[in-house]
């Protein structure tokens, strides 16, 4: 909170500029958002500020998830306002995203006039019963001497604990008030106190269990990001040598570069990472809450692993998988402290030996590593194109991708070497996030290359937020991994259904362009590109990075039939997992059989 706002004596002023004064307190530089009716008397006062940049988004979804896009790269909460009825329920999805994925976001929304409330009023909506699911909390404010409190309230709960998003809805009457702004106001929240220091006794219990392993994990969840835990994580890897895994939401916790990473585990992981956890005795969890996406079919996972599970919200806790230590506290608290415990047990003798492990699950990461196989018919391989983005934009960029198979793909082939560089929707999995979450990434973190890493069927969602970037000076670069289709969906059908492509083919003929991605770009007064050709890749690239003044749309129109590889199908077990097959349609267990045998002649030898 700013020293100047907490010295401010009580002036009179409208509950509209209590809230735009509330936002300056909370030090708030940027809120994205779109002014309607119920909330106009609010942008009246938001003119006239010179802290609050107001970003003029051209849908209120991409207000959303560029706060989200704003608060994943930052650390910081990130801000959207918008209107009573129709503009607030099209906050429903990022704020549901921004829940799934702990992201601390505070949504503002105008209602109608308190006397109006449930009378179905020309723009009304329950959006507090509405997103009740969805957020951490939500509030209804109609008296304007209470705006100070509840945004206080509202950033402090939305930052705290599992971080989250909270939504404010305020009557348009509470807006258009007089009321007396003062601040600091008090916060009295008496059924709201976050465990952050783990418990002593958990973390001995959780030392021992350590000490005793002959096969430990440490499964590494996005808490650790959310937590800024990184550097305490890799602290103590290497002091305990134990091999790590890193979720789809913890990617960059640990540098990808550490020899004892193993990669992503789960639907699409690594051999090494599945089999990994598949295959150990203990279990230590960060930060992470066992999502079916990560254990297959829940039943089957790790069987011989004991766990040790650490998170800040006790009801991840069990809820997936029991555990034998439970540990409730913030990640990078339970990090240090378990790290101590563990150097204690070490310099008494007592540490564990984990050297015949780390060998074993070496030789699988060195066996099975995550690959592709180029087409033979010298398509654009897509995996190709985001290896090469990679390599020539660097791990000082930030990632953001969209939902599907260039979701997977990015979280595979970038080197990840950074906290907070690797932005996706994973939880949700929200198809139309990339575009509007780089935008909030780059006005976060103006300094850095911002890529937007999306599919043809993602990029179609929101690419209107393209106008948002050109006017704002907003430079975002957008890789478009055109397959002409839904990929993720048609990898599926391919798979599943007999190559019976139901309603997954964007374009009514191979090569058609509808629309044309480089035209609309050009359109949207943005740089466009196309690439269709492996050895065009690294001068596209060259190019869409020499342009720092405006946003760049790059189409790479790759190969339709590319998939992710690994991968477990859904519903089975992990020891199910399947390495590339690029071209073969029907389901065929001989690689999982192979990895299976060479896992268990593995363990008959151990």
């Amino acid at each position: 909170m700013a020293e100047q706002a907490r010295a401010k004596a009580p002036v009179e002023v409208t509950g509209a500029q209590s809230l735009v004064l509330s936002l300056e307190a909370m030090e708030v530089d940027t809120v994205f958002g779109i002014p309607g009716g119920a909330i106009l008397p609010a942008y009246d006062p938001l003119l006239d500020s010179v802290k609050v940049r107001h970003i003029l988004v051209r849908h209120e979804q991409g207000a959303g998830h560029a706060a989200e896009g704003y608060a994943a790269a930052t650390g910081r909460v990130g801000v959207c306002m918008a209107t009573s009825g129709p503009g607030a329920t099209n906050l429903v999805t990022p704020l549901a995203d921004a829940y799934m994925d702990s992201v601390p976001i505070v949504a503002i929304t105008g209602q109608v006039s308190s006397t109006a409330i449930g009378t179905d009023a020309f723009q009304e909506a329950d959006i507090r019963g509405i997103t009740m699911p969805v957020t951490k909390h939500n509030y209804l404010v109609t008296d304007p001497a209470e705006i100070p409190r509840v945004i206080a309230e509202a950033f402090h709960v939305a930052s705290t604990g599992r971080p989250g998003p909270v939504l404010v809805d305020i009557s348009k009457d509470a807006l258009q008030a007089r009321t007396t702004f003062s601040w600091p106001p008090k916060i009295a929240l008496p059924g709201y106190h976050p465990v952050t220091r783990p418990h002593g006794k958990q973390i001995r219990e959780a030392a021992r269990l350590v000490a005793a392993a002959e096969r430990p994990v440490l499964y590494v969840g996005g808490g650790v990001i959310r937590a800024r835990a990184s550097e305490e994580l890799r602290r103590f890897v290497e002091l305990t040598q134990i091999p790590v895994v890193t979720t789809l939401m913890a990617r960059g916790a640990l540098p990808d570069s550490h020899p004892l990473h193993l990669g992503m585990p789960g639907m699409h992981g690594s051999v090494a990472a599945v089999t990994g956890l598949q295959k150990s005795d203990l279990i230590i969890a960060l930060g992470a809450r066992f999502d079916d996406r990560v254990t297959g079919q829940l039943s089957t996972f790790a069987p011989e692993a004991k766990v040790i599970h650490a998170d800040i919200d006790p009801a991840e806790i069990g809820k997936n998988r029991v555990a034998e230590v439970p540990i409730v506290g913030d990640a990078r608290a339970v990090i240090a402290d378990l790290a101590e415990a563990v150097e204690a047990d070490m310099e008494a003798g007592q540490g564990g030996d984990y050297t015949a492990w780390r060998e074993r699950v070496a030789g699988w990461k060195e066996t099975f590593p995550v690959g592709y196989t180029a087409p033979e018919n010298g398509a654009l391989a897509p995996q190709y194109v985001i290896e090469r983005l990679s390599a020539l934009s660097g791990p000082e960029s930030v990632y953001v991708a969209g939902v599907g198979q260039h979701q997977m793909w990015a979280a595979q082939f970038v080197q990840y070497e950074r906290p907070n560089a690797w932005l996706n929707s994973g939880g949700l999995g929200t198809m139309g996030y990339s575009v509007p979450a780089a935008m909030g990434a780059q006005v976060g973190e103006p300094d850095r290359t911002v890529w937007a890493i999306d599919g043809d069927g993602c990029f179609q969602m929101t690419n209107q937020e393209l106008a948002t970037c050109v006017i704002n000076n907003i430079p975002i670069k957008v890789a478009i991994i055109n397959n002409s289709s839904l990929g993720m969906v048609r990898q599926w059908q391919t798979l599943f259904y007999n190559e019976r492509y139901s309603n997954t083919d964007l374009h009514t003929s191979v090569g058609s362009r509808v629309p044309d991605f480089v035209k609309l770009a050009d359109a949207y007064g943005c740089v466009g590109l196309r690439c269709e050709r492996p050895e065009d890749v690294d001068e596209t690239i060259r190019q869409a990075m020499a342009v720092t003044d405006r946003p760049v749309v790059v189409d790479f129109v790759v190969e339709r039939d590319a998939m992710v590889w690994p991968m477990v199908p859904a519903g089975v077990s992990n020891d199910a997992i399947q390495v590339a097959r690029d071209t073969a349609p029907q389901w065929d267990r001989e690689e999982s059989e192979a990895i299976e045998q060479h896992t268990d002649a593995d363990h008959d030898g151990r």
